[in-house]
């Protein structure tokens, strides 16, 4: 299976704009259908209640023709147009689409963060995880989400192994970031958002790209856009993943970014395994 997430940082700006950044975005959507992955995962959506319009779809389909598109978005009492996420599945695929709850805090079970499918040998789930928020103002509600997550995932892999991937809003360690030491209370990076990436992994879970690549330094897939300079000077944070079941990790034969060229913000993450 090959397989690409992305946190396309507004699906709907992407689709519909003609900013210099939304063609950077269609930039990036025409490599990613170069590769004609078997399931696409995108995050951060911000589509309406309804979903995708008509010529979003139009839109889509013109770059991977034939793929069936399953969405979820923010519903009430959660923000309009906020976070949501989709999967593209190539023709001929036909999962069991779940959408599910985990009894996450506050709204945000109804902010559209995950969608699940279930093939044959495997599940293939994806997370845009809530931001713990300028200030860490819902960094206690992040560590609830944090520990339902890992009780879910470890659910499913009780049933067949788990690809698992999204915007996880995370830096594990100090090598997932340029400068750690000044991010230590940054959202992203405090020591509690951190212990809730080990303890996912301790239930079971294989970080692909470090499994491949071990301690490698200044592979990261996002950048600030704030900073016009952060990608030039590669000042980023690795916060998107691929994980997999323990038992399957050895059959991951790719897990790494793919290019995005001058677009600053996330950058799409590959994954090739054998299963």
């Amino acid at each position: 299976m090959k397989l690409i997430s992305w946190n396309i940082d507004s699906l709907n700006a992407a689709l519909t704009s003609d900013s210099a950044r939304a063609l950077l975005s269609r930039d990036v959507l025409a490599t990613l259908s170069e590769h004609a992955p078997d399931v696409l995962a995108l995050q951060e959506t911000k589509l309406p209640l309804a979903g995708p319009s008509k010529k979003h779809l139009e839109v889509l389909h013109g770059y991977f023709p034939g793929y069936q598109v399953q969405w979820v978005t923010s519903e009430e009492p959660a923000r309009k147009g906020y976070a949501g996420t989709m999967f593209l599945i190539k023709e001929g695929l036909n999962p069991q689409v779940t959408f599910p709850k985990i009894e996450g805090p506050g709204t945000m079970d109804s902010e559209g963060r995950m969608i699940t499918l279930e093939f044959e040998h495997c599940f293939v789930t994806q997370v845009y995880t809530p931001n713990a928020s300028d200030g860490l103002k819902r960094l206690a509600d992040r560590q609830v989400w944090d520990r339902n997550y890992a009780d879910y995932l470890a659910k499913l892999d009780e049933i067949k192994p788990v690809l698992a991937t999204g915007d996880f809003n995370v830096a594990h360690t100090e090598i997932d970031l340029a400068n750690p030491i000044s991010n230590l209370r940054s959202p992203g990076f405090t020591q509690e958002e951190r212990d809730g990436f080990t303890h996912l992994l301790s239930r079971g879970f294989t970080d692909t790209f470090r499994h491949l690549h071990g301690n490698v330094t200044g592979a990261y897939t996002w950048w600030a856009q704030r900073s016009k300079t952060s990608k030039i000077n590669n000042s980023g944070w690795r916060i998107d993943y691929w994980l997999v079941s323990d038992r399957v990790a050895d059959q991951v034969t790719i897990s790494d970014m793919i290019n995005s060229g001058p677009r600053q913000d996330h950058t799409p993450i590959l994954l090739e395994i054998d299963l």
